[in-house]
């Protein structure tokens, strides 16, 4: 089932996407479940927003592919490397990452994201499955000059519009047959097979939720493959998780 967040005439609703359509829901499924009004809408006419906000936090795992770690010469983590982007950082399908005057290389991070669904600590990587409410699709946009200055990564990855999500949740999503393509003005940039993380998704379930709880909406980031690479402003970027959907973001330049 892939469930989508909207607006249509000024009201924000939840719908499964079915086709062309939206069978408009109750309310958050998240906390109402899955009932609907009946009301059918066109995808036409509704504007796409992030399909969550993440109610606490954005859980990011660092050089989670082997060949992203070799492309910038770092050695593969023997734990999950971990990090954090604020909800302020995240915006949605067609909304513009803005490009901050503080950096001059920002790059795009093509990734899968994990919607947790309920409140989960000391999660077992066996039960793992049962706290997931879905998947969807982020680019963890990173300022590269600020990550290499600053020697830890708050600035670089946290900054408003950093961490577009969307178009959609997809519930019953098959992650070993997935891969993420990324692509800049509608050039393959980069493509990865979700089988060549490092470390899986119930691992990293059950090592996020040994250090922190995690609440209903929030999001973990999984890591990207090898390919990334600076955008400008002008630029479209598009990040693709096929069975998912395409995440969509134009690029300009803050003031």
């Amino acid at each position: 089932m892939r469930i989508a967040r909207f607006s249509h005439n000024d009201a924000i609703k939840y719908g499964i996407v079915d086709d062309a359509e939206l069978v408009v829901l109750e309310g958050d499924p998240m906390l109402a479940g899955f009932d609907t009004t009946g009301e059918r809408i066109s995808i036409r006419d509704v504007a796409l927003l992030t399909p969550v906000i993440p109610r606490s936090k954005v859980v990011c795992v660092g050089r989670n592919y082997r060949d992203h770690a070799a492309e910038f010469g770092n050695d593969v983590p023997k734990e999950p490397l971990l990090f954090f982007k604020p909800n302020t950082s995240v915006i949605g399908p067609g909304d513009a990452i803005v490009r901050p005057p503080q950096s001059a290389d920002t790059q795009w991070e093509g990734e899968l994201a994990v919607v947790v669904g309920r409140i989960a600590k000391n999660v077992k990587a066996a039960d793992a499955h049962s706290v997931v409410f879905g998947y969807t699709v982020a680019n963890d946009v990173t300022a590269r000059d600020l990550q290499a200055a600053d020697g830890q990564w708050a600035r670089a990855k946290g900054m408003d519009t950093f961490c577009p999500i969307g178009p959609a949740i997809e519930t019953d999503f098959d992650v070993a047959a997935g891969e993420v393509i990324t692509r800049l003005n509608g050039e393959e940039k980069q493509r990865g097979s979700f089988r060549d993380m490092i470390f899986d998704i119930p691992a990293i379930i059950e090592y996020v939720s040994a250090a922190f709880t995690l609440l209903p909406g929030d999001i973990i980031l999984t890591g990207t493959p090898a390919g990334v690479g600076p955008f400008a402003a002008g630029d479209v970027v598009e990040v693709e998780v096929p069975g998912i959907g395409i995440l969509r973001n134009p690029v300009r330049d803050a003031g």
